[in-house]
């Protein structure tokens, strides 16, 4: 069997502090993509700049929406894998390495997704965090996916899920703005294979969404989303605060 081909995929809405440092570790894997993709994602400000210095593959989606670019590279996209991390992510330098060696066997996984690891918050807020991944995070992929059948733990920014898998499954839902739309793509996932958790292919992120809008309140944000999509297939919350502004 021939091996697997990756297109690593950032998706980014005016994206220019961070875009940089996130493109740097990817460029820097010891497991090199075949392909890198920007989806510029309707930014007013040096994103797609930024990206297209970098060398690698520019898609300029006018239509402003996460899901909607996560679905524009999709469709775009020339591996057999694809990769999605956030613009304010930084992966250690043997993440896709990591995250390859998850689909060999001979039962692989239609998805693979790992945490977070933040490099811009304080003790508490990482400690907080840590325990999630380690204790509730894995307790609930197994109950939703294996006793219940719902779902999926899947983080969102941070995983790669097989191509055929997303056309089984007909690509993302672009109907959902944001918050949801990585329990939902877990929960129909799951129903064409497995979706796998694997707390050792972590990448570094930023903490904003956690500083500016404080932790209660986004901690409470991701569980009614997640369990209004689960049981009811559908998110709470039909819009969200966009902490960049």
């Amino acid at each position: 069997m021939w091996p697997l081909t990756f297109s690593v995929i950032v998706c980014a809405y005016n994206e220019e502090r961070f875009l940089g440092a996130c493109l740097a570790s990817l460029l820097n894997q010891s497991r090199p993509p075949e392909q890198i993709i920007v989806v510029n994602n309707a930014s007013t400000d040096r994103t797609g700049d930024i990206a297209r210095a970098a060398g690698v593959v520019v898609i300029d989606e006018p239509r402003k929406g996460l899901v909607i670019a996560r679905e524009t590279a999709r469709c775009a996209a020339l591996g057999d894998v694809l990769a999605y991390v956030d613009a304010d992510c930084r992966a250690p330098r043997d993440w896709l390495e990591r995250m390859a060696s998850a689909f060999d066997g001979d039962n692989p996984p239609v998805a693979v997704t790992g945490p977070y690891r933040f490099y811009d918050w304080d003790v508490t807020g990482r400690v907080l965090i840590r325990m999630y991944d380690w204790s509730l995070a894995p307790a609930t992929h197994f109950l939703a996916q294996y006793v219940l059948g719902v779902g999926a733990i899947l983080y969102g920014g941070n995983f790669a899920v097989r191509a055929e898998g997303l056309r089984a499954i007909g690509g993302f839902d672009t109907s959902i703005e944001f918050h949801g739309e990585d329990t939902n793509l877990a929960r129909r996932l799951a129903k064409v294979g497995r979706v796998r958790l694997m707390p050792r292919c972590f990448v570094f992120t930023s903490a904003r969404r956690y500083k500016v809008m404080g932790r209660g309140r986004v901690f409470g944000l991701y569980l009614r989303n997640f369990c209004a999509e689960i049981f009811f297939h559908r998110p709470s919350d039909k819009t969200h605060e966009d902490v960049r502004a």
